[in-house]
């Protein structure tokens, strides 16, 4: 047997590598055929259409609203029941799909909420943020009537 030359690395002709091609197992018993959709599950939900331009005026809004809903009532507010009856008339016009109304009505709890940990009296403070709520409120109101009211 002849010997072999040493050569270096970079002169040595270079094997190709083959990689092994997985096998596919094939079972002996056949799988039954399987429904495209499960029978249980629910269909894919409709996409959402893009948020309105006003979107984040609406929801800052909606938790002012919020807040007034417990405010008003809290310090024997003339207006104090209004502020839900409002609220549910806004869901009515704007909410045009299911998570649209969640959001809204997210917003408006959160203001509620807010609230609700902190007042359990008409106090002081209280009267000045409900002040401060309704006059934000009917600047937002008119913003968004103004800049894309029909």
């Amino acid at each position: 047997m002849p010997q072999q030359q040493y050569l270096p690395p970079q002169y040595r002709q270079q094997q190709p590598y083959y990689y092994p091609v997985p096998q596919r197992r094939i079972s002996p018993h056949p799988r039954p055929a399987q429904p495209a959709m499960p029978q249980n599950a629910e269909p894919a939900k409709p996409v959402e259409p893009p948020p309105a331009p006003y979107e984040k005026e609406l929801l800052r809004l909606s938790e002012i609203m919020g807040s007034l809903a417990l405010l008003r009532p809290l310090c024997a507010a003339a207006d104090g029941t209004e502020w839900s009856k409002r609220m549910q008339t806004l869901l009515e016009a704007e909410g045009t799909t299911p998570g649209r109304k969640e959001r809204l009505a997210g917003a408006y709890n959160k203001g509620y909420q807010a609230y609700a940990l902190t007042y359990r009296v008409c106090t002081p403070s209280a009267q000045e943020a409900s002040a401060r709520y309704l006059a934000e409120g009917e600047q937002l109101a008119r913003n968004i009537a103004a800049r894309y009211g029909s």
